[in-house]
């Protein structure tokens, strides 16, 4: 079977990867050179992935079963529905179902028309006179978010991106000033855990659980990021979630695709769910409409089970085989090499010689981001992240351990937050939640709906005592 992959960084490099284990023949639609996923393409395109008409161009002449589309822009641009539209099955939902992540308005409204009680509190101010009324309204800390897409940097917390209210609200007016959208919410406290899922006509079909780290340094430091690194652990929960917390998540992701569905908006693809873990419960951050980078990759990675083209294909058409979506019982950790200075001020332009033959005996994967090669065994780092390295083990701090052991296998200059997954910081995770949930400091569970009928409430119970 043939696909075509739209997209050219390492979470599209998993996905071939993951494709090519099933045997499956890889077409790339991309504007960069990636030289591990253009290693596993009969084809490789360069051209603007965001440009429907060259894209559905590419998919006839090479006359592809289906498509999967890696990156957010080509989704909000409607290239899943020029593919529809020249009928070549696609995974990744419409425009219209998109905007489940390309306007967070468009997503507390839907969640708020449909009675689903699961969004922090929120504002969105139409003017600039409004911002501060909106403020004093939330009461506390608060978060400020674009409503557009923002490629995992445009957020800014209270507490880290600015301290002083005034800062955050300067941040808002300039947003609203210059022709966007703007959501003010309360900022959350707990743990925040990614829980993707693939969508079809038919059902909603749940990934493993991962965690993150946004933060480019160590301790949670440091600018936003796409994604520094991430971790799963290998019952598919995370070591502060406990598995009733988890089903509500999956059921909050049920709930959403019935409201599209409400609405007439069809979804086929990924729903990726940003929750924050809180003591009354599972409170929704943000959804995604794609595989997570890095969070795709930890679940790829375990993709082994089953057909891989088979479940894409399935995706693409409507309708899967449930014995399909396995994924195998071990943890994972993803870390990125990125530019010195990334998160802040990047410095592009470094050559970084690996050796993936050494890295793989590791038990360590490759996968490339934004990169050139640079010669046999060498890639020159961008302004974005570069090597996704992922271990895999038994046990979480395992896999981090064998990710490190790994980084003697390369040389140059660049930047990896050595912290993910390290027993040490899965421990401060876990105290975290335990303060948080406490007997006597969780307050009533936060209800999925707020018609009379709700959901049963998630666990009150401790989170899993397990350490990677």
């Amino acid at each position: 079977m043939k696909f075509l992959v739209v997209g050219g960084g390492a979470r599209e490099h998993a996905i071939a990867a993951t494709l090519v284990r099933a045997e499956a023949e890889i077409v790339v639609a991309s504007s960069n050179a990636n030289p591990g996923l253009d290693r596993l393409a009969a084809t490789a395109a360069r051209l603007d992935p965001t440009d429907a008409t060259a894209v559905t161009a590419l998919a006839r002449k090479e006359k592809v079963a289906a498509a999967v589309i890696g990156p957010e822009a080509p989704l909000a641009a409607g290239v899943a529905d020029a593919l529809r539209a020249a009928e070549i099955p696609t995974v990744g939902p419409s425009k219209a179902g998109a905007q489940i992540e390309t306007s967070k308005l468009f997503c507390r409204e839907l969640l708020k028309r449909h009675g689903l009680a699961v969004s922090p509190r929120w504002s969105a101010p139409a003017s600039v006179d409004a911002v501060d009324a909106a403020i004093e309204e939330i009461g506390g800390p608060f978060v400020v978010k674009p409503s557009g897409l923002t490629g995992g940097k445009g957020v800014w917390v209270q507490g880290s991106d600015f301290d002083d209210p005034r800062e955050g609200a300067i941040y808002a007016k300039s947003t609203l000033i210059q022709g966007g959208r703007v959501l003010l919410e309360e900022k959350l406290d707990g743990e925040e855990f990614s829980q993707m899922a693939f969508v079809t006509d038919d059902g909603v079909y749940p990934m493993p659980a991962v965690q993150d780290y946004k933060r480019a340094l160590e301790g949670d430091r440091g600018g936003n990021t796409g994604g520094m690194g991430s971790y799963s652990q290998r019952d598919h929960t995370l070591p502060f979630l406990p598995a009733a917390d988890r089903a509500t998540a999956i059921d909050i992701l049920r709930r959403t695709i019935d409201a599209l569905r409400a609405e007439g908006i069809g979804y086929r693809g990924i729903l990726y769910g940003g929750f924050m873990l809180t003591a009354r419960g599972p409170v929704l951050v943000e959804y995604n409409a794609r595989f997570g980078d890095p969070e795709g990759i930890n679940v790829l990675t375990l993709y082994e089970e089953g057909d891989f083209a088979d479940l894409m294909y399935g995706v693409a058409t409507g309708r899967v085989d449930p014995n399909l979506v396995q994924f195998r019982l071990r943890s994972t950790v993803v870390k990125y090499v990125v530019p010195p200075g990334y998160g802040d001020r990047p410095r592009p332009g470094g050559v970084v010689e690996l050796d993936a033959n050494a890295i793989e005996a590791e038990g360590v994967h490759v996968f490339y981001g934004s990169v050139d090669a640079a010669g046999p065994g060498a890639v020159r780092l961008s302004a974005s992240r570069g090597i996704a390295l992922v271990g895999e083990a038994s046990a979480i701090h395992e896999a981090s351990t064998r990710v490190e052991t790994s980084l003697r296998h390369l040389t140059g200059e660049f930047y990896v937050r050595h912290d993910v997954g390290t027993k040490e910081n899965l421990a401060q995770h876990v105290e975290h939640m335990r303060r948080l949930l406490a007997p006597g400091a969780r307050p009533s569970p936060l209800p999925l709906s707020v018609a009379p009928a709700a959901a049963p409430p998630s666990s009150a119970g401790a989170p899993d005592q397990l350490i990677g």
